[in-house]
């Protein structure tokens, strides 16, 4: 790994967004490994704080209640402004226009464009 981007022993609840749908993990849940697709983690501090997180892939893990997330990207959402948002939404949707891209590439190109529009909204 590169580096480490967000650490915290006191966590309630976190939700990924497997690419089962969005998924909360608590503590003592039962291990897990899935592949992560666009979305937003969600971490609920004990404190009742949240911490979000946007995230373009990725791969999670669960186990002996550790919860390692490998991403290639990752944006505390509060560092995103509207124009770094419409930026990556556009650049997104020239991909889309690539003839050659499959239709994995595709879904996850969409789920990308879906989450940073409802972003762009709040």
């Amino acid at each position: 790994p590169e580096k480490i981007f967000f650490y915290k022993k006191s966590v309630k609840e976190t939700v990924i967004p497997a690419y089962e749908g969005d998924m909360g993990v608590l503590k003592d849940h039962v291990s897990i490994i899935s592949f992560l697709r666009p979305g937003i983690i969600k971490v609920y501090n004990s404190d009742n704080k949240e911490d979000n997180f946007f995230i373009e892939d990725g791969i999670v893990e669960f186990n002996d209640n550790c919860l390692t997330i490998l991403t290639s990207k990752i944006s505390d959402i509060k560092s995103l402004d509207k124009i770094k948002i419409n930026q990556i939404i556009s650049d997104s949707e020239r991909e889309l226009n690539n003839e050659n891209i499959d239709d994995g590439a595709r879904y996850l190109i969409n789920q990308k464009i879906d989450t940073l529009k409802s972003l762009s909204l709040n």
